[in-house]
């Protein structure tokens, strides 16, 4: 049994460093909105006030996330603690779908029976929100992050940000034209953008989770490679998951000729599968664990699996 790739202790994206800053906007973008929910009355600004509220929730998962992805594996956690970011990030997205779900509901109700909502008002607390979020946006992309914690992260700050648009321009139709069902029809509209992209982190933790197959990496195709590399056989219990978003792994046992382990040649044949599933496919597995077997063991083992 041979492993390719020892390495475990893996970024955390967005610097821990970013996310608490980006926390710390976001915590003043709460107390600023809830301020003017209560002053205003605005539904879209209540809305968004509680959508910044599970954000708060939310990138305090990710920093805790962020900062257990760093630590370095041991004997009990042989790959640390690369899983929390998956983790983070489908706790934000749960978060962020019951809220979604929240404000489509409300809204349809709101909208059925408006509220008289000052305009001006609304366009000074949504204008605090979009600076306060565009700076924590220019934050995280800087920081670069590309795990799923850090997308969740960048979610959260997105999303508060196109509610703060929405917020504005409620207020500037309001003011403008009276129209005080623009402030139920925005909060529609900053839920109805919040469901689609949460259901689409919380795929994509699922999967990281269930342990499927990396998105774009065809298992048969990889076990037509391996099959094509000299002196191989055969290839079974072939499996291919993700540690973490960033972190593809696939282990696989591989019958050779007998002749591999009495003349040597076994080691380039390693080589030859490792470099092989390495290179060849979207997805690049350069962690992958092989098991060389002669013809003979086949029959010992039992219940392997395709």
């Amino acid at each position: 049994m041979h492993e390719h790739g020892h390495d475990h202790a893996h970024g955390a994206g967005a610097p821990a460093r970013v996310l608490a800053v980006v926390f710390g906007i976001t915590v003043a973008l709460l107390v600023v909105e809830v301020v003017g929910a209560v002053v205003t009355g605005s539904l879209a600004l209540l809305v968004d006030a509680a959508h910044v509220l599970t954000d708060v929730v939310g990138l305090g998962l990710a920093l805790v996330a962020a900062r257990l992805a760093t630590r370095s594996a041991t004997a009990r956690r042989t790959y640390g603690w690369a899983r929390a970011e998956v983790l983070g990030a489908a706790a934000q997205a749960a978060v962020l779908l019951g809220v979604g779900v929240f404000v489509v509901i409300e809204a349809i109700r709101r909208f059925a029976e408006p509220t008289e909502v000052p305009g001006p008002a609304l366009l000074v607390f949504g204008g605090l929100g979009l600076v306060g979020n565009l700076v924590s946006l220019a934050l995280l992309r800087r920081a670069g992050g590309a795990d799923l914690n850090s997308r969740a992260a960048l979610l959260e700050v997105l999303n508060d940000a196109l509610g703060s648009v929405g917020v504005l321009v409620a207020g500037l139709v309001i003011a403008l034209a009276g129209w005080t069902r623009a402030d139920a029809v925005a909060a529609l509209l900053v839920g109805a953008l919040i469901v689609p992209r949460t259901l689409l982190l919380l795929r994509d933790a699922l999967e990281v989770l269930l342990e499927s197959v990396p998105r774009g990496l065809d298992l048969e195709d990889v076990r037509r490679h391996l099959l094509q590399q000299e002196h191989v056989l055969a290839v079974h219990d072939l499996h291919a998951t993700r540690v973490s978003s960033s972190l593809p792994v696939l282990s696989a046992h591989v019958v050779v000729d007998a002749a591999c382990f009495r003349n040597g040649t076994a080691p380039a044949v390693l080589d030859a599968l490792q470099h092989c599933v390495a290179g060849h496919f979207p997805v690049s597995l350069t962690h992958s664990t092989f098991q060389l077997e002669p013809p003979a063991h086949t029959a010992h083992e039992a219940g392997t699996h395709a």
